[in-house]
């Protein structure tokens, strides 16, 4: 499995030249080479992305503040030309640093570090979540927690945690990824519309321009990377 990343840089060579490396390592996928910030903020509300090059030094909107504007944050490796710069990102807990200009060994040793820590990261999310076809069992507050499928509304995913929401009760907090969470639930029920919610599909009962709506109070936006998947299961039960 290849890791989706984007590029981020306004300046036109320097984006194209981090966009050249993502193609050349095997295990990293380019989605896209943005231009500005704003643009990166476009493609990572559309997209599932896990690692973002971005340069901190940008007009409008720099990087710094655009990474700490992210709810769901990705990792991040930082790419400028000033190395004071450096303690500032490791504070919003980048996975690395690259100083411009950026020689491909080096960023081979980034996007290698992120590599290592999303495989362990998903090593210890492993061993948390059992199901059956009815119900799963989740480590919760040192307990197992046992939940019904029918009692799912939505599943929320909150950086290294997700919490799923329940008809019947509070939401339940564990420590799993939304990705292992998904591989365990039938698809003909459960549906990821955005790379930060799965709904069960038994429960939408309002849909509102691209937005499925919970409780009357609750927005949850189809994103561009699910939107067709979802409007084919609107249009095979639509009357």
């Amino acid at each position: 499995m290849k890791i989706r990343c984007i590029a981020v840089d306004d300046e036109p060579l320097a984006v194209r030249k981090i966009g050249g490396y993502i193609r050349q390592t095997p295990f990293l996928e380019l989605v896209a080479e943005c231009r500005s910030a704003f643009e990166a903020m476009e493609v990572v509300s559309a997209n599932d992305i896990q690692l973002i090059f971005i340069d901190i030094n940008m007009p409008e909107l720099n990087g710094m503040d655009f990474v700490k504007s992210l709810a769901d944050k990705p990792y991040v490796v930082f790419t400028t030309a000033y190395s004071e710069y450096a303690v500032e990102g490791f504070k919003v807990n980048a996975a690395d640093y690259l100083l411009k200009p950026v020689t491909f060994t080096n960023f081979l040793k980034a996007a290698n570090r992120v590599k290592y820590l999303i495989e362990l990261t998903e090593t210890n999310k492993k061993e948390v979540v059992t199901a059956t076809a009815d119900h799963l069992f989740v480590k919760s507050e040192y307990k197992l927690v046992r939940i019904e499928l029918a009692d799912i509304k939505y599943i929320e995913s909150q950086h290294e945690y997700i919490k799923i929401h329940l008809i019947s009760s509070k939401p339940v907090l564990t420590k799993l990824s939304l990705k292992s969470i998904e591989e365990q639930l039938p698809s003909g029920r459960f549906m990821r519309v955005h790379r930060s919610f799965i709904v069960n599909l038994s429960k939408i009962q309002v849909v509102e321009r691209n937005r499925i709506v919970f409780d009357g109070k609750v927005y949850i936006a189809v994103s561009e990377q699910y939107k067709e998947i979802f409007q084919n299961y609107i249009d095979g039960n639509f009357v």
